[in-house]
């Protein structure tokens, strides 16, 4: 049903919050009570001065009657139902729903907001308070600093004959300590609730990249054209502090254009049209590897693909996450990912559809592939690098003969029960 059919639905909703009668509104109006109800209903068309004189009375404009809600609503509540996993025609009910009932609508929406945005929280206060050094470092010297005062305040205490030069010696430490604890405390809150604004939150070189990278949606036009040099690109850069993530960044662009060169952009664009979005088909096609491939493919803004590069000690090099697919920035990722189960085997791709048990119990097409980097040295193991492409798959599409598998971003955040990789309880669940 179009905005337009519509109409009599909004109007129908906004006369009610106004406690106006449908016999009243059909005598200001002019018209019949029953043509009124056809009007409500949808069955009659409505247009010119009628419309007019209809929102004069209810006393709001013609767009909100004709339109009704946004473009951005309308999506919420799609997006809203694909997560619950509602059937195709209850999802194409979504603006009926928005025009009928738009408090409802708008409120819903917002919790779905609300939700995503607390599930992303517990994925970041797990990474950190797990594996992140910088928050390890900060409960150390609280927990340090505490004992320090404990342990003046014991002696101060105990020892009632005390020089009394002494005993100002101990009180100045214990002003300093509970000073310096004030202040570590503070921190410590800054680095679980960086809304508070309390502390600066510390980044490691990989989050200054990522940093850098998402800023510009991992698209670098410039660069490409041979317009910039990859020293250029980061000279100026805001997130990128220390001179390491320079380095790494700078190792990241390099990566880009080598890339660029083999598969230039528009090139792609045009071969996704003509042989599809299959990885192996464009390698192929492209006469590259499938990890070049995979890269360039998580380049391109539209598309809308995740990218996790992985080495073969299982650490993750480089991190491009889509909704709903968390990927850890310190702890271990899950070990059953297809990211990990080509190290092994380089030149092997491996394809699985993956589900993420959650609330929205998201799917993905997980496209994974190995190979050596760098020189090849005679008695010398080769560098091996894992890439996995993750593909968002929509509802429609989700439905198939083969069952998704499921699998978490980290034991800590994944609710599964019965899992053979599990290496921890889950805080969200009752652990193994």
């Amino acid at each position: 049903m179009t905005r337009e059919a519509l109409t009599g639905s909004r109007i129908r909703e906004r006369r009610i919050i106004l406690g106006v009668k449908q016999a009243d509104l059909a005598r200001q109006i002019g018209i019949s009570a029953s043509y009124l109800n056809l009007i409500e209903h949808n069955r009659r068309r409505i247009g010119g001065k009628l419309l007019l004189d209809i929102a004069g009375v209810l006393g709001v404009e013609i767009s909100a009657l004709t339109e009704g809600a946004e473009a951005a609503l309308i999506a919420a509540l799609r997006d809203a139902a694909q997560g619950a996993r509602m059937p195709d025609a209850e999802m194409e009910r979504a603006e009926e729903f928005a025009g009928r009932f738009p408090a409802w609508a708008d409120a819903l929406s917002k919790s779905h907001r609300r939700i995503a945005v607390l599930e992303r929280m517990i994925e970041t206060l797990n990474d950190r308070l797990t594996h992140d050094p910088e928050l390890a470092a900060s409960v150390h010297e609280v927990l340090s600093t505490a004992a320090a005062i404990r342990s003046t305040a014991s002696i101060l205490a105990e020892d009632k004959d005390l020089d009394p030069e002494w005993r100002d010696r101990f009180h100045a430490n214990i002003d300093a300590d509970s000073r310096r604890l004030a202040a570590s405390s503070k921190a410590l809150v800054g680095f679980l609730d960086a809304e508070t604004g309390e502390a600066v939150t510390s980044s490691t070189p990989q989050e200054e990249v990522e940093e850098f990278l998402a800023a510009r949606n991992y698209s670098f036009e410039d660069l490409e054209a041979g317009a910039v040099q990859p020293a250029d690109a980061i000279k100026d850069a805001p997130e990128l502090t220390s001179v390491s993530a320079r380095q790494v960044a700078e190792d990241v662009l390099k990566r880009i254009v080598q890339d660029s060169e083999r598969v230039a952009m528009p090139k792609l664009e045009r071969a996704l049209e003509t042989v599809g979005a299959d990885p192996v088909a464009l390698a192929e096609h492209f006469r590259v590897s499938v990890p070049c491939i995979m890269r360039r493919m998580a380049s391109l803004p539209k598309l809308g693909l995740g990218l996790v590069v992985s080495d073969r000690s299982g650490a993750l090099l480089f991190r491009k996450g889509v909704p709903g697919f968390a990927i850890p920035r310190y702890g271990a990722a899950c070990p059953l990912w297809p990211l990990f189960q080509v190290l092994g085997q380089p030149g092997h791709v491996l394809s699985q559809r993956i589900q993420v048990p959650g609330r929205a119990d998201a799917v993905f097409d997980c496209y994974a592939a190995a190979e050596s980097v760098g020189p090849m040295v005679i008695n010398v193991p080769p560098l091996i690098e894992a890439t996995m492409l993750i593909v968002p798959v929509p509802g429609p599409d989700q439905d198939s003969d083969a069952a998704p598998q499921e699998m978490g971003a980290s034991c800590r955040i994944c609710p599964r029960r019965g899992c053979p990789g599990r290496r921890e309880p889950s805080i969200l669940s009752a652990g193994f």
